[in-house]
C-alpha cells in the first residue's frame, strides 16, 4: 500500500472497531438459536452458506446488537416526547442493508426479519426490498436505461424516500410497489403494506448511496442503522455465476419467466452469458455506486470466500 493510499483509507477505517469472527461469536453467550435447520434453509437464498452454526456464531449476536438499537431509541424517543410535553409518537426503527449482486443482502435481511421478531422489544418486523422501487420496464425503455436496470437512475428514489418519510413519520400505513422476479418487472395491482411495525428491513444495492444534489434527502438519511455486506470482487463473481447456473435449472425453467430464453443454455454458454451480465453490468455498477457507499454503514459484514463472515466492522459511537 502506498502513503496515498494509506493517507486515503486510515480515517475511514478509524470510525469502525473490527471484530474477528471468533470474538463477535461470544457476543452472544447462552441465548438459544430460535430457528430450526428447516427454517433456515427456507431463508437461504441460492448459493449462500448459511447454516445453524453461521446463524448462531453471526447473526444472533447481530439480532441482538439490532434489538438493543431498536429498543433504545424507541426509549429514547419516549423521553423526548415526555421532555417536550407531547404524547410519545416513535416511529418504527428502519435498517438498511447493502452490497453487491449476489453477495447474499437478501438472505442476510430475511434472516435478521426472523431473528429480531423473536426478541421481545421487536416483535413485529417488516422487510421491504427496493426492487419495488425500481422503474417498470415500460418507463425503463423509454428513457433508454434499460441495460442500466440496478444502477441508480433506474429506481424512483423519490418515491422509495416518499414510503421511507411516512414510515418514520408515523403513518398508520406505507405501501410499497412489488416486484417480481418471474416477470422481471413491477406489478401494477400489487403492493407491500407496512402498518407501523417496531422494525422496517429495507435491502437493497443502492440504499446507502448519497443524494443527488445536496439540497435533496438521502434514502440512508432515513436509516436508524445500516449493514453493509462487503466481499472480494473475485468471490461476488464467482457466486454470480453460480447462482445463474442454479436459476437455469430452476426459476428460469418457468415458462412464465422473463428469463425462460437461458434455461436451454449449454454449462459453458451459461457460464459465458453470466460473465457477460456481470462484467457489462453488475461489476461497473458495484464499482462506481455500490462499493464507495460502504463506509456510510453503520456495520460492516466482510464474508470470506465461502460465504462466511469472516470479520464485522462496528461503527463507533
Amino acid at each position: 500500500m502506498s502513503t496515498d493510499d494509506a493517507d486515503t483509507v486510515t480515517p475511514v477505517d478509524s470510525l469502525y472497531r473490527e471484530v474477528g469472527r471468533s470474538e463477535w461469536a461470544r457476543l452472544a453467550p447462552g441465548i438459544p438459536n430460535p430457528l430450526t435447520e428447516t427454517e433456515v434453509v427456507q431463508l437461504r437464498g441460492i448459493g449462500d452458506r448459511l447454516d445453524l452454526t453461521e446463524v448462531r456464531e453471526v447473526y444472533l449476536p447481530l439480532s441482538r446488537l439490532l434489538s438493543t438499537y431498536a429498543e433504545n431509541t424507541k426509549r429514547l424517543g419516549a423521553e423526548t416526547a415526555a421532555f417536550l410535553g407531547e404524547a410519545d409518537s416513535t416511529t418504527p426503527f428502519v435498517v438498511g442493508v447493502a452490497g453487491s449482486v449476489a453477495v447474499g443482502k437478501s438472505t442476510i435481511a430475511r434472516l435478521l426479519r426472523e431473528l429480531m421478531s423473536r426478541w421481545p422489544g421487536t416483535p413485529r418486523v417488516e422487510l421491504v426490498t427496493t426492487d419495488g422501487f425500481l422503474y417498470t420496464n415500460a418507463e425503463l425503455e423509454r428513457r433508454g436505461i434499460m441495460h442500466r436496470k440496478g444502477f441508480p437512475e433506474s429506481y424512483d428514489r423519490r418515491a422509495l424516500v416518499s414510503f421511507l418519510t411516512e414510515v418514520k413519520s408515523g403513518a398508520a400505513e406505507a405501501r410499497a410497489p412489488f416486484y417480481s422476479h418471474v416477470r422481471y418487472d413491477i406489478m401494477p395491482d400489487a403492493h407491500v403494506t407496512v402498518r407501523r411495525p417496531d422494525v422496517v428491513i429495507v435491502e437493497g444495492l443502492n440504499v446507502l448511496s448519497p443524494p443527488p444534489t445536496p439540497n435533496d434527502v438521502a434514502v440512508s438519511d432515513l436509516f436508524d442503522f445500516s449493514i453493509y455486506v462487503d466481499a472480494d470482487e473475485d468471490d461476488i463473481a464467482q457466486w454470480y455465476v453460480n447462482r445463474f447456473l442454479a436459476l437455469r435449472q430452476g426459476a428460469f425453467s418457468n415458462p412464465n419467466s422473463f428469463f425462460k430464453v437461458f434455461a436451454e443454455l449449454s454449462d459453458a454458454e451459461a457460464v459465458e452469458t453470466a460473465m457477460g451480465y456481470w462484467n457489462d453490468i453488475n461489476l461497473p455498477n458495484l464499482r462506481e455506486n455500490v462499493e464507495p457507499t460502504k463506509h456510510r454503514a453503520t456495520l460492516v459484514l466482510r464474508k470470506a470466500a465461502d460465504h462466511a463472515v469472516e470479520t464485522v466492522r462496528l461503527r463507533k459511537l
